[in-house]
């Protein structure tokens, strides 16, 4: 560490140094003078995109050895929409460890009687409507439409915008969402834009995870 503050490490799972850039950014409006640091990190052995249950899979024991020998940060965000390897790696440590999913949905909740979901792609959402069961909280859920990109394509592609405001509407208005969660890290720079395009709440995952971990790690300090 460079300084006697407290640390939040962000960690990108996979190995896309772009995402992991664009959700370093997104996080700036959380840096605030004498507040704790906020540290992004990528995972090298992650795959480049994680985009499927193999994927997720792979990623689990390698962000647990990561975050067991971390004895330097006092929160761990896990910045990916399946939230790999979360119960496993709070398994290995007393430290409080955040999964966007759980919290970009928790965020949802307070905003919203009924939320929509912009996955990546349509086989993802399987994977996703399994963890909203398991949250029990499908019932809240108006409705998930994918983009059919990859997640390079999300964190970089020039049409990305364009295709999260199109699937957006069509989660707002056809299926009565009141309010959007972007369902991958890589959406990061897209949150402000697509609020305002749409006119209702937008979560950014991270940012919702990030922001519980500041009020963790804060108020552990009174």
């Amino acid at each position: 560490m460079t300084d006697t503050r407290p640390r939040i490490r962000v960690v990108n799972p996979n190995s896309n140094e772009t995402v992991t850039r664009g959700i370093d950014a997104a996080l700036e409006p959380l840096r605030f003078k004498d507040g704790p640091e906020i540290v992004c990190s990528t995972l090298a052995e992650g795959p480049f995109g994680i985009e499927s249950q193999a994927d997720v899979e792979s990623v689990t024991m390698p962000l647990r050895r990561l975050i067991e020998s971390d004895n330097a940060s006092h929160a761990f965000v896990i910045a990916c929409y399946s939230d790999p390897g979360l119960h496993v790696c709070r398994e290995g440590t007393t430290r409080p460890v955040f999964g966007i999913a759980e919290c970009g949905l928790l965020a949802a909740l307070a905003r919203a009687e009924r939320f929509g979901v912009i996955a990546i792609s349509q086989r993802g959402i399987a994977r996703h409507q399994r963890y909203l069961r398991q949250m029990g909280l499908t019932q809240r859920l108006a409705g998930e439409r994918p983009l059919e990109m990859s997640v390079a394509e999300t964190a970089a592609g020039e049409r990305t915008l364009e295709r999260m405001i199109e699937v957006g509407r069509a989660l707002h208005e056809r299926d009565g969402a009141e309010a959007i969660v972007m369902g991958c890290a890589g959406m990061a720079r897209h949150r402000r834009p697509l609020e305002d395009a749409l006119g209702i709440p937008v979560v950014d995952p991270t940012q919702a995870a990030v922001t519980m971990a500041l009020g963790v790690v804060q108020l552990s300090r009174q």
